[in-house]
C-alpha cells in the first residue's frame, strides 16, 4: 500500500474521530484525555533520549492525563475545586523525587517535567474551557461547536497554506525552522479560514438568536487560530530540529507522532480561550 494512501485513510479516521467525539462530553473527554496521555508518552521518551535527562514518563503522564480530567470536571461544575489536590501532589511529589534519584542533571529533569505539563496538559485541558460554556441562566452547558471549530480552522489553514504554497510560494516565511513554509502559503491558508468561519458564523446567528459569537467574532476567531497554529507548528518544528528527528514518532501511520499531528493545536487552543475572554471584557 502506497504511503498516500496510508496518510489518506489515516487522515479520514483521524479527522472523523476528532468531529464524531466532539458530539457528546462522554466521548470527548475520554479520547482527549487518551490524546493527552500519548502525547506526553511520546514527548517525555523524546527528551529521555538526549544525555543526561531521564524525567519520570509514568508519573509525567498520570499527571497529565489527571489535569485534564480535573479541568472536565471542574469546567463541567461536576467537581469541586478538590480535585486538582492530587494534582498538586503529583507535581510536588516529582520535585522531591530528584533528590534521591541522584540523577545526572536534576534541573534538566525538573524543566522538561513541568515543560510536559505545561506545553501538553496545559493546553489539552482548555477543550474542556470551551467546551463548557455559561448560558445565560447561569448554567454550564456543553457546547460542541466552539471547541470542534478549532479543529476545523487548523485544517481548513494546513489545506489552504498546502494549496497556496505548492502554487505560488516563494518568499520563505521561516526558512531557519520550517524551509517548506512561505508567506504566500500562510496569507492562502488565512483567507480560507476567513472564508470557512465567515460561513459558520452566518450559518450559526441564521439558526440561532443567541449566538454565542458574531461574525465578525467568528472571523476574529478564525484568524486567531491561524496565527497561533502556525507559531504552535513552528514550535514543534524547533523542538524537532533541536533534537535532530525528523517525525515526533509513528504512531500515525503517514502522519508520523501525536506532537505532529496536534503541535498546532497546542498554541491555538490556548488563545481561543485567551480570545474568547477579552471579547467578554468589551
Amino acid at each position: 500500500m502506497s504511503n498516500l494512501v496510508v496518510r489518506s485513510i489515516t487522515g479520514v479516521l483521524f479527522v472523523a474521530n476528532i468531529v464524531v467525539c466532539f458530539m457528546h462530553p462522554l466521548a470527548m473527554i475520554p479520547l482527549f484525555a487518551l490524546i493527552t496521555g500519548l502525547t506526553i508518552w511520546e514527548f517525555t521518551g523524546l527528551i529521555n533520549n538526549v544525555k543526561g535527562i531521564s524525567v519520570n514518563r509514568f508519573i509525567n503522564t498520570v499527571a497529565g492525563v489527571y489535569f485534564f480530567l480535573a479541568v472536565a470536571g471542574f469546567s463541567s461544575t461536576m467537581t469541586p475545586t478538590a480535585v486538582f489536590i492530587p494534582y498538586l501532589v503529583t507535581i510536588v511529589y516529582l520535585f522531591i523525587s530528584e533528590l534521591y534519584t541522584k540523577a545526572e542533571n536534576p534541573l534538566n529533569n525538573w524543566a522538561y517535567s513541568m515543560f510536559a505539563q505545561m506545553y501538553i496538559a496545559l493546553p489539552f485541558s482548555t477543550v474542556n474551557i470551551l467546551a463548557f460554556q455559561a448560558t445565560g441562566t447561569g448554567e454550564v452547558a456543553y457546547n460542541y461547536l466552539i471547541p470542534l471549530s478549532v479543529f476545523i480552522f487548523l485544517w481548513v489553514n494546513d489545506s489552504g497554506a498546502y494549496c497556496s504554497g505548492s502554487l505560488l510560494g516563494k518568499h520563505k516565511l521561516f526558512e531557519r525552522i520550517s524551509p517548506k513554509k512561505s508567506w504566500e502559503g500562510s496569507i492562502g491558508g488565512g483567507i480560507f479560514v476567513i472564508i470557512a468561519a465567515a460561513i459558520i458564523g452566518y450559518i450559526e446567528n441564521g439558526n440561532n438568536t443567541e449566538s454565542f459569537l458574531s461574525i465578525a467574532e467568528w472571523i476574529g476567531m478564525g484568524l486567531v487560530v491561524v496565527f497561533f497554529g502556525t507559531w504552535g507548528d513552528l514550535v514543534e518544528s524547533l523542538f524537532k530540529r533541536t533534537l535532530g528527528i525528523k517525525d515526533s514518532g509513528k504512531i500515525l501511520p503517514g502522519h508520523g507522532g501525536m506532537l505532529d499531528r496536534f503541535d498546532s493545536s497546542l498554541m491555538a487552543l490556548p488563545a481561543v480561550v485567551i480570545y474568547l475572554y477579552t471579547l467578554t471584557l468589551f
